[in-house]
């Protein structure tokens, strides 16, 4: 049935074969609530992608553990899911050539997302909304080559903001979001959110972002 609706002359969805024939790492595809930052609380379908070209200590993702799936069969997966939100996250996302995912999935009206640190640029017209985190604050020497975009949300461990002074102004919306460590306590993660609370009332710029689907106990 997919295959048929991906490439059925005067179909309301024709693809390029090849589009449809690449392949992705993919560490997996989920349907959740968007638990950070402005979306947060609106439904989405997740397609995480292995490797990253950063190693953050806090990150909760295994990027190095994934299977390699076309598109064809990424859209049978997103398709099983009543929801026309996508995020692209990771690992990092933007380390791969998306237009051929991202052609068959504007075909059916989703609205792309994508999660990324930044390094890499994204390209004009990809994707309807960008969110960049950047991880300067661990690697001062990496460059942040995206340089606008809808969402910047950093992770807070005791950098002074300044850092973001000619960065922020390419974004619409600026969040600070404490980290959260899980090899960390309950009194210790407490501490995070307590401090960079502190640094956003000083701040009011920026607005405070919480993974509350962490405390929800969801993906």
């Amino acid at each position: 049935m997919l295959a048929d609706s991906c490439g059925r002359a005067g179909d309301e969805h024709v693809d390029d074969p090849a589009d449809l024939a690449v392949s992705y790492n993919i560490v997996e595809i989920f349907h959740s609530v968007q638990g950070e930052g402005f979306r947060s609380g609106i439904p989405h379908v997740f397609i995480r992608f292995g490797r990253c070209n950063l190693r953050c200590e806090w990150c909760d993702t295994d990027f190095d553990t994934y299977q390699e799936m076309s598109v064809i069969d990424i859209l049978g997966e997103v398709l099983k899911f009543d929801c026309k939100n996508v995020i692209f996250t990771g690992g990092e996302p933007m380390l791969n050539d998306l237009w051929p995912l991202a052609r068959p999935l504007k075909r059916r009206g989703f609205h792309l997302s994508v999660e990324s640190n930044g390094t890499v640029e994204v390209p004009e017209g990809l994707l309807d909304w960008i969110c960049i985190s950047p991880k300067d604050q661990m690697y001062p020497k990496v460059a942040i080559k995206q340089r606008t975009g809808d969402e910047l949300k950093c992770v807070y461990v005791g950098q002074p903001l300044s850092i973001y002074d000619e960065l922020k102004a390419g974004f619409d919306h600026l969040f600070l979001q404490p980290c959260y460590d899980e090899h960390e306590s309950v009194e210790n993660n407490g501490r995070s959110f307590g401090i960079t609370e502190g640094v956003v009332k000083e701040n009011p710029e920026w607005r405070l972002s919480l993974q509350t689907h962490k405390w929800m106990g969801i993906l």
